[in-house]
Parts: C-alpha cells; sequence; structure tokens
C-alpha cells in the first residue's frame, strides 16, 4: 500500500527514484475502497493444494478479496471429488454476465498436447476473449501463460530436449516496474516444463516487455504495458513440497526424469527441501493485486471495458 506524505517534502522524489509508492495527500482523500472480485480458473489436477497456494498468497494483502473458483464444463477433473466441484466451483456460463476486477488462469500438465488438441482448449479461448471485455487484470501461470500468447498474438510455444526443472535463480531485466516493486535484484523461483515460449515472437511485440527472467535467459515474468495481462511462465505458488511430489511421481511411473536442480539439501531427496521463494512469491502477488488491480480498477465495475 501507499505512502501519503505532503507533496513537498524531499523524500518525495528520493523514495520516487527508488520506485517506492507513495502517494500525495489529495489522491488518498479521494480514493473508492471496496472488495475486489477476483476468479481463478483452476486448471491443475490438485484442485484443493492448488487453491490453496493461491488463497494464501491472496491473502496476504491488506485488502478484502472475494473469491471466486471456476472450473471447465468440457472436462470433468479425475482428482478431486464432485462434492467440492460442485460445493466450491463454477461454470463460466455461470459468471459470464459478470464483470470482475481480477482473473487467475493455473497452469495445466497439457504441455505436450498441441493447443488444439486439449479437450478444453474451445472453452478455454472463449473464457479468455471473455476476460478481455468482463475483467479488469488477468494473470495466466505457467502453460495458462503459454495458451494466453497464443491465443492474444499467435506465439508458439517450444519443446525443450528435457524439463527444466527445479528451483532456478532469476533476475530483474527491467527495472522500476510497480510489479516488481521492493525486488532484490536477484531472487529464486520453482520451475517445472518441458516447453518455452519463443522469445523471438514476444520481442516482435511493442506492447508486450519482459520483466524477469531467468538465470540461462529464459523469461520468467512478462507483462503487457497496460499492466492488464501479467504471464508468469514459472510457480512462485508453489509449496515446498511440490517438486518433490512431481519427482516422486515420475520416478514411480518409470518416467525419465532428472532430479529437481538445487532443491534438495546436498542433492539428497531424502533430505526435505526448503521453501527459499515465499517472500519473492508474497511480494509478486501483494504487488499485482495493489499496483495491477487495485490502484487501477475502476470502482465501478460496471465501467470495465476492452
Amino acid at each position: 500500500m501507499p505512502v501519503v506524505i505532503p507533496q513537498d517534502l524531499p523524500a518525495k522524489k528520493t523514495l520516487e527514484d527508488e520506485n517506492i509508492f507513495v502517494m500525495g495527500k489529495s489522491r488518498a482523500e479521494h480514493q473508492d475502497i471496496r472488495p475486489l472480485e477476483i476468479v481463478i480458473l483452476n486448471l491443475m489436477p490438485t484442485k484443493i493444494e492448488t487453491e490453496t497456494q493461491f488463497a494464501r498468497l491472496l491473502g496476504n494483502t491488506p485488502l478484502q478479496i472475494n473469491l471466486t473458483l471456476l472450473t471447465t464444463a468440457s472436462y470433468a477433473p479425475k482428482n478431486t471429488s464432485k462434492d467440492h466441484m460442485n460445493s466450491f466451483y463454477k461454470t463460466w456460463e455461470e459468471v459470464q454476465d459478470k464483470q470482475f476486477d481480477g482473473c487467475i488462469v493455473t497452469g495445466a500438465p497439457v504441455e505436450h498436447l498441441p493447443f488444439s488438441e486439449v479437450q478444453y482448449w474451445d472453452e478455454l479461448t472463449q473464457i479468455l476473449d471473455w476476460s478481455k471485455d468482463h475483467v479488469f487484470a488477468s494473470l495466466y501461470v505457467c502453460w495458462a501463460a503459454q495458451a494466453a500468447l497464443h491465443r492474444f498474438y499467435g506465439i508458439e510455444k517450444q519443446p525443450l530436449q528435457e524439463k527444466k526443472f527445479g528451483v532456478f535463480d532469476a533476475r530483474i531485466v527491467t527495472p522500476h516496474t510497480k510489479l516488481l516493486r521492493g525486488f532484490d535484484d536477484a531472487f529464486c523461483v520453482p520451475v517445472s516444463r518441458h516447453t518455452a515460449i519463443d522469445t523471438a515472437g514476444i520481442e516482435e511485440q511493442k506492447d508486450l516487455q519482459i520483466l524477469a527472467e531467468t538465470d540461462d535467459g529464459d523469461p520468467y515474468i512478462l507483462q503487457h504495458t497496460s499492466l492488464r495481462q501479467t504471464y508468469y511462465f514459472n510457480h512462485p505458488e508453489y509449496d515446498a513440497h511440490s517438486l518433490h511430489d512431481e519427482y516422486v511421481r515420475d520416478v514411480e511411473k518409470g518416467s525419465e526424469i532428472a532430479m529437481p536442480q538445487k532443491y534438495y539439501p546436498e542433492d539428497d531427496p531424502k533430505k526435505p527441501p526448503m521453501r527459499r521463494w515465499h517472500a519473492h512469491a508474497n511480494l509478486l502477488y501483494s504487488n499485482w493485486i495493489n499496483y495491477c488491480v487495485y490502484q487501477e480498477t475502476p470502482f465501478d465495475r460496471a465501467e470495465i471495458h476492452n
């Protein structure tokens, strides 16, 4: 949240130069405050775990957030009970007449498929198109980030020779952005994917900006210049055990999988991993809620449009 200081205070320019959010008294006195409406389209098979991860991050702000959980109608999840889905989730058809301040679309384990072969692809494209007029700020995670870029810009994903898997160092490449306010120059993030986005395709789009990348030069955080579309290609929301669970699952299936990099203490899978990215994840989502949603969205949601 902003610091409200006198307009002529010498600290104001210094703080602004350091990318600290300060606000004049006049603007502060005229701000309208209300709960934010956020919808999460949960495409992960581990519905309960995933909804908990995102709710934890969204709950770490001083703002009241009303959360709506969304599922696809064209594909029924196999790993979550019908009772849970019926009790807590809605379909797009049930909410398509509403406006939302923010929308999060999670990743999904369908990277191996061309977009058009994903069972719920047609429904997802409807939701993505709908969001441009019914959601003020959207956030796409991992595969969903790739899917949204493909839908909006025709950018393709590319298969990797081997799965990018582990905890990777990341760094800011575009300084003084609102989304990364308060960040250290370097931080880390869990990565788990078999594909990467075509960086050249991103660079051709003048309204897209890479804000952060992993230490191998792979884009991590991408944002539209309007701040209304944000793309995370990795998984800052992951719990400490998430990569371990994926690793054990793949080993038990007999899949060819390397141990996640820089994850286990002394590279020993028998030792519990430590979550080294939690502070960065909380700041990332707090900044998104504050600067991309709360500070920008219309007070009257009926005014939200493309």
